[in-house]
């Protein structure tokens, strides 16, 4: 079992592998991705939910926000831990991270709450992918909702920020002028907010929220939230390139 310590504000990933190269280049992935650390590295089941429940020397717990897990493990199925997460009432996500093609693993696994399934093999982009919809889905549950009651507008923006866009030719409501002037606003300054493009683009802050939304909808821009800074989180937008 391995361990690491980062910032409060990134989210802490337990890698759940046996095989110690795929456990390797997960993290590596992991490290990638901006807003995100590996918190740890468990070999079996028997670790994962040792270091879940606060039993490896030196591994905060509460550390811990996602659960990166494969499948097949030495010592029980994935889904046998998925069951003990939510029977012991661990405060975790899980995307599934394997080679189980089967439907009902696929379906049983979707009934333990698993956010993400990913296919093995898979690129990084399929990965980032995967993991920017999770992170912006946290990010829509945590800033939309403050008082901790959500409405049914947040509630369907968050479950469909989950799902993987793929590109459109002409996002709904923004006209083909006005994407060229955002991504040209967003490749010379990457990372900026609504705020920040609405004052470039001489727009409303609303208006340019709306065009980035639609955008990002459409697998155009990336949205994440920025870290360190003061008050209501903020989301920032930047360019996808496609390959």
């Amino acid at each position: 079992m391995s361990e690491s310590s980062q910032p409060d504000s990134s989210i802490g990933v337990l890698v759940v592998e046996d095989e110690a190269v795929a456990a390797r280049a997960h993290a590596k992935y992991i490290e990638r991705i901006d807003g995100y650390h590996v918190a740890g590295v468990a070999k079996n089941a028997t670790q994962a939910m040792a270091a879940l429940t606060g039993k490896i020397l030196g591994l905060d717990p509460d550390g811990i926000d996602l659960v990166l897990l494969d499948m097949n493990l030495p010592d029980g199925h994935g889904l046998q831990v998925c069951r003990a997460i939510r029977g012991q009432r661990v405060d975790v996500d899980i995307i599934a991270v394997t080679a189980a093609r089967d439907m009902q693993i696929v379906q049983e696994a979707l009934s333990y709450g698993v956010a993400q399934y990913i296919i093995k093999p898979f690129t990084f982009p399929v990965f980032k992918s995967k993991l920017d919809a999770y992170s912006s889905y946290r990010f829509r549950l945590g800033a939309d909702c403050p008082d901790g009651e959500v409405t049914q507008n947040e509630v369907d923006t968050a479950i469909a920020a989950l799902r993987t866009h793929t590109v459109t030719a002409t996002p709904k409501g923004v006209p083909d002028g006005v994407q060229g002037e955002v991504r040209g606003v967003l490749t010379d300054k990457p990372g900026q907010s609504a705020a920040e493009v609405a004052t470039s683009l001489g727009v409303s802050r609303v208006t340019a929220r709306r065009y980035l939304e639609a955008m990002a909808d459409a697998g155009m821009l990336e949205r994440r939230p920025r870290y360190g800074s003061a008050g209501r989180p903020v989301l920032e937008y930047t360019v996808v390139e496609q390959e």
